[in-house]
């Protein structure tokens, strides 16, 4: 699982026909501190989450196909949670 944060959206007039009707947003990973880390990545939104929210996002294609219940989407990445609140211990 990776902790990130949205900062975008994808519009696209023509996408494969396995996202008809998927939300594709641009998530930047964070540290447990929400301090940005690394590149962002495009993931498929299954929460209805929203710009500046604070997701989870799952990272591994075979995962990502079982939450779609479809083995042939081409998908590696999709925000399973919005994340209300953090509390990290030190």
């Amino acid at each position: 699982m990776i902790l990130g944060k949205v900062v975008g959206d994808v519009w696209a007039t023509i996408k494969n026909p396995h996202f008809e009707g998927q939300k594709i947003l641009i998530v930047q990973p964070l540290e447990p501190d929400l301090t940005p880390q690394g590149p962002t990545l495009l993931a498929l939104d299954r929460v209805d989450a929203g710009l500046d929210d604070i997701v989870l996002v799952n990272k591994e294609g075979g995962g990502a196909r079982i939450i779609f219940q479809n083995p042939d989407i081409p998908v590696q990445a999709v925000i399973v949670a919005v994340v209300d609140d953090l509390d990290v211990k030190e």
